[in-house]
């Protein structure tokens, strides 16, 4: 049955492998943060991630509270709010770290 959960997890997958795509061609974080257009962009999508994550129905994110959807849509307030105090190295980590086994454990969700 396709409804608005897995819409929205299709949807997070969608951002997740946006990002990739718009870092995969950089070596490091600084490299990567003065390539505006693939920076922004990636910014962007993380800010839809966080919106995405905040229309998730609240009991399902109570049942697989092994994501960490609440410290994933406060990164999203920071962009959103803090655009200019952004570390670099630190969106670099989370592209380079945790990207990756986020969207395993959301393709996980919806087998």
């Amino acid at each position: 049955m396709y409804d608005n959960i897995t819409f929205n997890l299709q949807a997070l997958i969608e951002s997740i492998e946006k990002i990739e795509l718009y870092s995969k061609d950089f070596d490091d974080a600084d490299k990567f943060y003065h390539d505006q257009k693939s920076f922004d962009a990636s910014m962007m999508q993380f800010i839809v991630i966080g919106e995405i994550i905040s229309r998730l129905d609240e009991k399902f994110k109570i049942s697989h509270n092994e994501i960490p959807w609440q410290k994933i849509k406060d990164f999203r307030n920071i962009i959103a709010h803090d655009y200019f105090g952004i570390d670099a190295d630190e969106i670099w980590d989370i592209i380079n770290n945790k990207l990756l086994p986020l969207k395993n454990d959301i393709h996980g969700l919806l087998e």
